[in-house]
Parts: C-alpha cells; structure tokens; sequence
C-alpha cells in the first residue's frame, strides 16, 4: 500500500461529559477518553466522511452500524452481555455520531465499563462451577461458534452456556489424562488469567476498538490505528526495530524470553537463554527498576525499545530458577534488529523426472515490506521486498535452477509499491495495476525498468490467505501469461490503502499522539480490466482448497466493495501458457489421486468441514473417548503407513513428526499453559513437517519444464520471451 502522509488543521478542544446509562457497580478500572482521543475521532470522522474512497455521512444511520458493530466487537459470541444489556443503551443507537462531532465519546467507555463488569460476572460464575460437580453421562452438546446466535435473554440461559463451556473445558482436560485437582487448578488459573487480560486494556485500547467499529462500519479494510498499534505497524512494514533482538511473550504474570534473534544484543551477550523471565527494566545508569511484573507485553516492549546505541539494563529471573531464585542484572547496548523471519527466503527442491532432476527455485515471501522512511531518506541500504528477491533470483542463477516459484501463501500483502516494482523482476516493462480513485479518475501503476531479473519459466503458489499486494503480483504475472498462479482462489482484497497520520496534525509542542488513520482510497483492477474484490485470483492450476471459504475471505465481510470491472490497459503479453493449463491440471490430479498425503489431506478437511456444519460438539464423556480413540487409531495407521513406504532416515523423521503431533493433539492446554520448550519444539516440529502443497508445485513446474524443453516449437509459441538454451 503507499503511505500517503497528509495534512489536516484542526482546533483542539474539549468538553465536559454528558449523562448516559451507568452500570449498576463501577469496575475495578474505570475507564475515560482523554483530549487527544476526541480530537483524534473528529480528525477521523472528516477523513472518512469526505476522503474516504466509499465516503459516507456520520449520520444517525451511520451511529446505528458504529453501536451493532461495536457489541460485536467486544462480544461476538454472546457469552457476556444480556439483551436487557443490550436494550439498555438503546436510545443511544443513534447518538454516536452525536459524541463524535461534540467531542464527547464518554458513550463507548461507558459500555465498556459495563462490558468489563459482565465479564467478571461470568468469570467468577465460570470459577465457582469448577468446585461443582459436572455430570459428563448425559447426552448434551456444546455450541462451537455462536456469532450468529441471539443474544441471552435471561441471566439462567447466560449460566446454561457457561456451565456447557467450562464443562467442555474440563472434559477437553479429562480426556488428555488430567486429574481433577490438576484439571481445576489449570482451568481456575485460565479463567483468572482472562480477567487479568481484560483488567490490563487500558483507554487506548477502547478508543481504538470503538474507532475501528465506526471505520468497518464503512468498508473492511479501513482501520484506526492507536499510537502503539501504529508504531508496530511500521514496524512490520519495514521489518526492523531499534531493541535487544528478543522475542518476548506473557506467561503467568512474567516476561518470557521466548526466542533470540542470532547476532542480536542479545545473542551476543551470551547472558540470556530462552525462558529467561525479565522482572524490571532501566534505562542506562537509571538507579533503579522498573517492576514489570505483571504488565502488558507490549507495554514492557515499549521500555526495552529504544535509540540505536542507547543502553538499557534488565533485571532478569533465569528460566531454571525459582521464584525467589537469584537475579541476574544484564546490560545491554541496543541496535537496528532486522526481522529476517519475516524476510524473503529460498530453497531449492529436486523433482525427480526419469533419469533427470528438476531443480526448482522457490522463494517465500511472506508480507510485500518496505522500509519507507530509509527508502526517501536515500539510505542506499533500505530494507525492500523487490530488493531481497532480486538478489535471491541471482543466487537461484548461479545454483542453475531450472525454474522459479513464488510461495505467497499467507503473505496478507503490504506495500503497492512492491507488488510493481516485483512484478517488474519478470516482465520487461509495462502496466502492472491499474488504480480507480473515489473521484472515479483511473491511474495506472507501471514498471518502468526494462529488463528481467528472471526470464525462465515462473508459478507462483497462493492460497486463501493471499491477499492485496500478492493478488496484485499473481494478477499481473497471469495476466501477462508470465507463469503459472498455482493453489486455490485468494481473498479477494481489491482495495488501496493509505495511512493518514494524525500526529502531523498536532500544533507545534503538542506532546499528545493522535494515532492514524488507515483509510481505503482506491480500488485497484487487473491489467485486463477485472477487478480482484471478492473474486480473488483464479489459479490456472487449482490444488485441493482447505480454508473456510465462507468465513474466511472477503465475500465473508457483510460490507465489502462489489465485483466491479473497468476499461483494460494497453499491454503486450509475454507469452500464453493457456495450453499448457490443462496437461498439467490432469497430470497433477492424477498424481495427487495416488498420494496418500492428499488422500488424508482430504479425510482431515472432510472431518473439519462435518464439524463446522455441525457446530457443535458431544459433552458425553463416552461418546467423546470413542470419537478420540477413532482419531487416535487412524493417526496410528497413517504413521505406519507412511514410515513403511519411507526410507530409513525418514522413517525416523516421520516418527518423530507424528510424537510431536501427537503431544499437541488436543491437550486441553492453551499455548501459554504449555511447557515453553515443548511449545517451541512442537513449533519446530510442524515447521519440519513435509509441506505436500509445496511439494506438489515443484512438481508441476517441473512438469511444465519437462514439456517445454521437449517440444521446442510449443516453448517458442507459449513462452517467446524465453532465451533458446532453455528450451533446447
């Protein structure tokens, strides 16, 4: 996306709070808005009234989509408010966009003092139960997904569905081997533990979640940002920090150390090891701690953050120490930390042919990033997707790979400029977007360098989780009969967005930050005319789908843009691979047709699909062991299965795969209750597990390959742009 930072004056002011609806008890927090967040709503309600691409008044029927929204948001499975709740506050349906023009958004921390106190009505109904006695030989069920149920009407149907979900809880405990002491002092820590979590939001979070219940109520894709949340927006985007290069993670009230980043401070050091708990925080010759104990992470990230070359000193608990273990005090100089998980990254995977091995390059990519600020500072190291690529399309050269595949599953997008300027690694020059602005005016996004970086054969691997800038890429590549767009449909995100920082807004001195505002302003179309929203990109060859196309995408938001289409650009594909599309959809079905992994693949999506139409599940403990040990036996002989037709070593390696997934097979544990070594050691596990979507790519490039270089003359026609010796 292009970060568009623009200008808006605004006078500051504040006034007093009106009367609205209280709860019948005040919370243990009593949250308010402060000055900077009701200039900040005003600074968002112009931006979105009058810049925004789907511009919409803030009217009474806009304040009753912000009030719907906004319960969803806080409550969207209906296991916390009551409809009396719910009836209460509704005579104020229609004055949100009242409290935004009048500066006086008191009305949504209002709702949410009541929500925090409902929440901890329920908690604590949810602990006494755990001392009760649960009845697991009775035929009931527990619902899975309740966002489309009503809301409870009466405080016994609140208690019914607490009383099924912590029976599930348990049972989900039992079933895993657990006692019943250890099941309730698990499950009373958990229930402790979200009420810990919804004591730790602060007023930034409820401004933020109120301001994003108004921006969706617009269009999907268009977000308020709070301080915090833009700071680490930008940070993903340029995929670097200032800090120490430590992962760190809440556990139990602690700072967890959970992963170090090599060739940081931190690794460096060789003073701290995963599972460290960091206790207090000071920054340089400070003479004392900061506490932390206790604290949100991201509030604990913000003091460890700091300037380049500043020192910062932790007060340390080691992981195999005891609470009153002895402390360790580390020093430690902070750096740029560059995100290298995050980077683009390659691998090369042999595909057996006859006697001949194909050797396909693959590339993973998994968010379009770019450094914006290096990037106009001149700085000639700037952090870039296009870069990072084109210097791995040099490397996959010199290892002489045959072709190249683009795995963009999962890479959400991120900036526009990146999705142009990759594309043009693979074409010669020429539109790649085309961009219609709400003005209607239509810009086209071109690569304006000639030359490739690659011109052998491409594909390009998407799944539903390919979003934006990566249908963008995809698009333009199918669209210049550049490669093959290999997988299932993507999500169908066909929208521009800009990032408004309201922080340039302030008067000079002003200290206060205002956020950002992330706002749709175009919407952008393939080369040839269609739009990506709600499609998504079509693969020329389709592997088996396995997301939840209904609530996963963008036909899944209740108010996303419609399919649209306008006047195609003027371009000259490089080649057409269209001929080539039905060979190699038919070689493949008919080699996944074979393929075990494919054949369980499909039982496990059938299973899953069964569960979610059913969406619900037994909460009688016989019926549930007979449902696990039929999972448990098929998982048994699919592991033998796949061990004997597996060659010795990986034999080995299947076997400890499947230990390891076996050990996360429904424990009844969240991630934070687990053991933090054998969370990260089943995380490495599924990491190494064999990735057959992957897998079968390569081999349909390697297909291609083989048919292009046996027939000449088809290479010639399909692929004109592709040097000889590589059809010879």
């Amino acid at each position: 996306m292009k970060k568009s930072m623009l200008l808006l004056a605004l006078a500051l002011a504040f006034t007093s709070q009106a009367a609205f609806p209280q709860p019948e008890k005040v919370s243990p927090t009593v949250l308010k808005p402060v000055a900077a967040q009701t200039q900040a709503a005003v600074m968002a309600s112009l931006w979105l009234t009058h810049r925004h691409y789907k511009a919409m008044p803030l009217d009474d029927a806009m304040s009753e989509k912000i009030f719907d929204r906004y319960f969803k948001t806080l409550d969207g499975e209906k296991l916390f408010f009551l409809q009396s709740d719910i009836d209460r506050f509704d005579g104020e349906r229609t004055k949100f966009d009242d409290a935004i023009k009048n500066e006086n958004i008191t009305l949504p921390f209002v709702i949410y003092s009541l929500y925090q106190q409902r929440f901890s009505e329920r908690i604590a109904y949810a602990r006494q139960l755990l001392n009760s006695k649960l009845d697991f030989t009775v035929d009931e069920r527990f619902q899975l997904d309740r966002e489309k149920a009503v809301w409870p009407k009466t405080e016994d149907e609140i208690r019914e569905l607490w009383r099924k979900r912590v029976k599930n809880d348990w049972l989900r405990l039992k079933l895993a081997g657990k006692d019943d002491k250890g099941i309730r002092d698990t499950l009373d820590k958990r229930y402790e533990n979200y009420e810990t979590r919804v004591r730790k939001v602060d007023g930034e979070d409820v401004f933020q979640m109120f301001m994003n219940a108004y921006a969706m109520s617009i269009e999907p894709h268009t977000n308020y940002l709070g301080p915090r949340s833009a700071d680490n927006f930008d940070i993903a985007m340029r995929l670097s920090l200032e800090g120490i290069g430590a992962v760190l993670q809440s556990r139990d009230e602690y700072t967890v150390i959970r992963e170090i980043v090599p060739g940081s401070p931190v690794g460096l050091s060789g003073k701290l090891k995963v599972g460290d708990r960091i206790v207090g925080v000071a920054q340089a010759d400070a003479p004392g701690f900061t506490e932390v104990l206790g604290w949100r992470i991201d509030e604990v990230v913000q003091l460890i953050r700091g300037p380049k070359d500043s020192t910062v000193r932790l007060d340390v608990l080691p992981a195999d120490a005891g609470t009153d273990g002895k402390h360790l005090t580390v020093s430690l100089v902070r750096k740029k930390i560059n995100m290298e998980e995050q980077s683009a990254k390659k691998s090369i995977i042999e595909v057996p042919d006859g006697a001949l091995k194909r050797r396909v390059g693959v590339i993973s990519l998994p968010t379009f990033y770019l450094d914006f600020d290096a990037r106009r500072r001149g700085d000639k190291d700037y952090k870039s997707a296009t870069r990072d690529v084109a210097r791995i399309l040099g490397e996959l050269k010199k290892a002489k790979v045959d072709n190249v595949l683009i795995d963009l599953r999962n890479n959400g997008g991120g900036s526009l400029t990146e999705a142009v300027e990759l594309t043009g690694l693979f074409i010669d020059k020429g539109p790649v977007v085309q961009q219609r602005l709400a003005d209607g005016k239509v810009e086209i996004e071109r690569d304006e360098v000639p030359g490739l970086a690659w011109d052998g054969p491409v594909g390009v691997l998407i799944n539903r989780g390919s979003a934006s800038a990566s249908e963008i890429f995809a698009a333009a590549i199918q669209d210049y009969g550049r490669g093959f767009i290999i997988g299932e449909p993507s999500f169908g995100k066909g929208t521009v967005q800009s990032l408004v920082n309201f922080d340039r807004n302030a008067p000079p001195g002003e200290k206060a930050r205002f956020g950002e505002l992330k706002m749709t302003i175009a919407q952008f179309f393939r080369i040839n005319g269609g739009t990506t929203q709600l499609r998504g990109v079509t693969p020329d060859i389709k592997l088996p789908v396995t997301s939840d196309t209904e609530n996963f995408g963008e036909s899944s938001y209740d108010n996303a843009l419609p399919w649209t289409s306008i006047k195609p650009a003027q371009f000259v594909p490089a080649g057409d691979l269209k001929e080539l599309v039905g060979p190699l959809q038919k070689r493949h079905d008919v080699r996944i047709a074979k393929d075990k992994e494919f054949q369980y693949l499909e039982e496990d999506m059938a299973e899953i699909r069964k569960l979610r139409k059913e969406n619900s599940i037994s909460l009688n403990e016989a019926v549930r062991r007979k449902e696990r040990d039929v999972q448990d036996a098929r998982a048994k002989l699919r592991e033998e299965r796949q061990a004997a037709a597996a060659t010795a070593g990986s034999a080995a390696r299947i076997k400890a795969l499947a230990a390891a997934k076996r050990s996360r097979q429904d424990d009844g544990l969240q991630a934070d209750e687990r053991n933090l070594q054998s969370e990260l050691a089943a995380e490495k596990a599924a990491k190494d597990a064999k990735d057959i979507m992957l897998n079968e790519a390569a081999n349909i490039m390697s297909d291609a390959m083989g048919m292009l270089k046996t027939d000449t003359r088809l290479a010639s026609r399909l692929m004109p742009y592709m040097p000889a010796k590589a059809a010879d």
